[in-house]
């Protein structure tokens, strides 16, 4: 029995899929696309993901990495686009996708709604009003430029600030066009408010943001969310110079200053030094002459009101001062000759005999004393003198002096250590043998005496002695 009745091929799943595939490539090829940017994700791989679509339909699609890196305008839901790429199938969940190779607006037009509904976003929260804004400093010491180290831009910045007031510049290099250039300069703005001051590198008072001119979709970067959030959080007084005049981006919104050309921003961020110079020179030529006529005036105003003489003031301090002086010494004169009075009144009436009595007297109870201080001292020095005589009588008796003098002797060896137990001497060492009047050399001999027992013969003696 025939299991196909129509004879027709019979495919495999895989073998159906990747016939799809190719039919596809092959009868599409290469394609341009315009629509409305739905979803949009980048992947951790760094791939993008997003849905093209109108109001009928939508085409799932996708950018690879290394094509994402060179896009110079951040894709955003809501995006009008023109993309152009090649229309593939993905075998792996029966869809067919495309593969974008490039991505842009589609036409000023799009580029500048996404603007100003960005616009409004951020003025809704504020980060555009004046309120917020800073000052710039007056005579800043260190300025940083976020900036391309290789433009146009950060030499005329640097000749400009050469010429106005020199001082020292902190170059921050970031890209300013490209996918990359948003996120390196909110990076570095960033970073210059997060510097920590020291010597050798002071932080900026002053930042300035610059970029030469382009199209908008090559100042895009300055319109980016990130770039203007960190501006608008920036502690340091930020001025941007993106562009020419007539070029506008969101970063000008939030800066404290918004310079028409990097040119500008650096003659916004110095004077000039030698209109400072001449203007200092003129305030103090200035303050000169005013304090010259105050003086001046001062000095007429003195004359006007006739001020007496300086021996006229001084007279009548004098006068007082002679009267007085004139008093002080006979009053010093009448004082000593009362005190002399008194003096003698007072020795007038002591009596000589009473002096001599109460002489006598003392005399003779200072005798006493020193009699009796001197038999308490004598007593004291015999007394000690017991106590040592005594202490030298033990002294020699427990002195080892003492000891050889009752007949012992000091055993010593030949390395003069003292030698207490006989077993540690061996056969022929020799020793020193110290005695009261004198030291004996010996050498041991190793033989050792036994005591002798009685012999029977004694033992009879004895017996028959008693």
């Amino acid at each position: 029995m025939n299991d196909n009745p129509t004879n027709a091929h019979e495919y495999s799943v895989s073998e159906l899929a990747f016939s799809l595939k190719r039919t596809v490539e092959e009868r599409y090829g290469r394609v341009r696309v315009k629509g409305e940017l739905g979803r949009v994700v980048i992947a951790k791989s760094g791939h993008l993901y997003v849905d093209i679509k109108d109001d009928k339909a939508v085409i799932a699609s996708i950018m690879w990495k290394g094509n994402v890196s060179r896009l110079s305008v951040q894709p955003e839901e809501g995006m009008e686009v023109v993309v152009e790429g090649k229309l593939s199938t993905y075998p792996g969940r029966s869809q067919y996708q495309l593969v974008i190779d490039r991505l842009e607006p589609a036409g000023v037009g799009a580029l500048m709604a996404l603007l100003e509904k960005r616009k409004k976003m951020l003025a809704g929260e504020g980060l555009f009003d004046e309120g917020r804004k800073q000052n710039l400093p007056y005579l800043p010491k260190t300025i940083g430029v976020v900036t391309s180290p290789t433009g146009a831009v950060i030499r005329d910045i640097l000749h400009r600030l050469e010429d106005r007031f020199p001082l020292r510049v902190l170059v921050w290099p970031v890209l300013v066009q490209g996918d990359q250039a948003s996120a390196q300069i909110a990076a570095a703005i960033t970073g210059f408010n997060h510097m920590a001051a020291t010597n050798a590198l002071p932080k900026p008072d002053i930042l300035i943001v610059a970029r030469g001119g382009g199209s908008i979709e090559d100042l895009w970067c300055f319109n980016e969310e990130n770039v203007v959030r960190a501006a608008a959080a920036s502690k340091i007084p930020l001025i941007s110079a993106v562009g020419h005049e007539t070029d506008w981006t969101l970063i000008d919104y939030v800066a404290d200053r918004r310079a028409p050309t990097p040119t500008g921003a650096a003659e916004m961020a110095v004077p000039v030094r030698t209109e400072l110079m001449d203007t200092v020179e003129d305030y103090a030529l200035r303050l000169k002459r005013g304090l010259s006529r105050t003086s001046e005036r001062k000095k007429l105003g003195l004359a006007a009101a006739h001020l007496p003489k300086l021996d006229t003031v001084l007279s009548a301090p004098r006068q007082r001062f002679d009267l007085l002086t004139a008093r002080l010494f006979p009053a010093l004169d009448m004082g000593r000759r009362e005190r002399e009075s008194r003096l003698r009144e007072v020795g007038a009436r002591l009596r000589i005999g009473d002096l001599s009595r109460d002489l006598g007297r003392r005399s003779e109870k200072l005798e006493n004393v020193s009699r009796e201080t001197f038999l308490a001292a004598r007593r004291l020095l015999e007394r000690a003198n017991d106590r040592l005589t005594r202490s030298s009588t033990l002294l020699t008796a427990y002195s080892y002096q003492g000891v050889l003098a009752r007949g012992y002797a000091l055993v010593s060896d030949d390395k003069g250590q003292v030698v207490r137990l006989g077993k540690t001497l061996k056969p022929g060492a020799g020793i020193h043998l110290t005695f009261s009047d004198g030291v004996r050399d010996a050498v041991i001999d190793g033989k050792a005496k036994a005591k002798k027992k009685p012999t029977k013969k004694s033992e009879n003696k004895q017996r028959d002695l008693f």
